[in-house]
């Protein structure tokens, strides 16, 4: 059974969306539960993946409130004693909290939580913080197994005394991405001109994510390259904060949400990510399988997608290094097209959908093995 706040558009969504395709219904009998998303957000399964089939609960949503809680708790405690799954994994923080205690309730043997990042850095106040730390302790001690999606996430974990070593599991996310348009159609579609440079974002318009940092390099980069188009696929509650940026209306663009991402990469000489703090964020591999170099802060796992001078360019969280580093690539053709087919063939070897699928596979199968519900040895190519 696996639990999650809301299929929102990013990463845990996508991830989540792979692993109820992919894997194999003769050995797992598999359930996605969760609640719906905000007024501010894009539904993932509308726009992606509306094969994915979802057991609802309507209290279970971003917002903190006590009584829907408790509500939710008690919806999928009873969900559990109803379905009887051997392991309930859970995704985000609050699906995290209450699929983990509705588990320790209904008594289901095994449980798995996944931090697709974590809340350490750059959401609350230091006060907030501590809360968060003590609450995710407390967890992990009846949590079997905890995934981190970067080596980086899972230490900034330990380091907070969240679990034990032995604990975690590395499990990096995995996509595939739909074949692009041309360059030129790419561009048409979205209105923008065939010869000009263009950077991408790509991802929610939140705090986190700086897009105050974002314009501000977006300015300094039209300065040096006059030009310069910026494309924002995506939503949030600072949205308005773009749209209020009048000096940048004729360069930068607003394209909200949008089902053929790909269609964004195409038509991308380079995606740029401001945040300050990041797991090991989808959009960069996305980027990478299009073929497309990145421009990011060194936070969080981004250094596990983004090979600094490899792959893309890496900098710290500051306006003037960010800016260096895009200007540095538009005006390299052949740097940025080196990065880009060499961020192509690291991101199809490292971050495949089938590679998601099989650790996740392999991961649940050792519980099972441990447990005695499958057979310690199996032939080659066997499933169960």
């Amino acid at each position: 059974m696996r639990v999650i706040a809301r299929m929102n558009v990013g990463g845990p969504a996508l991830q989540v969306s792979t692993l109820m395709r992919g894997l194999d219904t003769a050995s797992f009998d598999h359930r996605l539960y969760a609640g719906f998303v905000g007024p501010d957000e894009a539904d993932y399964v509308d726009q992606r993946a509306p094969d994915v089939r979802i057991c609802r609960v309507p209290t279970l949503g971003r917002a903190v409130r006590p009584t829907d809680d408790l509500r939710a708790l008690a919806e999928l405690a009873a969900a559990m004693r109803r379905f009887r799954p051997h392991i309930v994994h859970t995704h985000t923080a609050k699906a995290g909290a209450l699929g983990r205690a509705a588990a320790v309730l209904a008594r289901v043997p095994a449980r798995v939580h996944t931090f697709h990042g974590h809340l350490l850095h750059g959401y609350f106040t230091p006060a907030k913080t501590r809360l968060v730390v003590q609450a995710e302790r407390g967890m992990a001690t009846v949590t079997d197994r905890l995934v981190a999606v970067g080596q980086s996430v899972r230490d900034d974990l330990l380091d907070a005394g969240i679990g034990r070593i032995r604990q975690y599991a590395v499990v990096p996310p995995g996509t595939s991405l739909a074949a692009s348009p041309p360059r030129s159609e790419a561009r048409e579609r979205l209105g923008l001109p065939a010869d000009c440079p263009v950077v991408a974002f790509v991802g929610r318009v939140t705090r986190i994510k700086r897009p105050d940092r974002f314009l501000s390099v977006a300015r300094e980069v039209r300065r040096a390259v006059p030009d310069a188009r910026f494309v924002v696929c995506g939503d949030g509650d600072l949205l308005g904060d773009l749209r209020a940026a009048t000096d940048l209306s004729e360069s930068l663009h607003l394209l909200g949400w949008r089902p053929d991402v790909e269609t964004v990469y195409a038509a991308a000489d380079l995606v740029l990510l401001t945040s300050d703090n990041e797991g090991t964020p989808v959009s960069l591999i996305e980027a990478a399988l299009a073929g497309v170099p990145t421009v990011a802060t060194n936070v969080g796992s981004v250094a596990e997608v983004v090979q600094d001078g490899h792959t893309g360019l890496l900098a710290p969280p500051d306006t003037p290094e960010l800016v260096r580093q895009v200007v540095r690539l538009l005006r390299d053709d052949r740097l940025r097209h080196r990065m880009g087919q060499q961020a192509r063939v690291r991101a199809a070897q490292r971050f495949g959908a089938e590679r998601l699928v099989q650790d996740t596979h392999d991961l649940y199968a050792s519980i099972a093995r441990a447990r005695g519900w499958w057979p310690t040895s199996l032939p080659k190519g066997a499933n169960r």
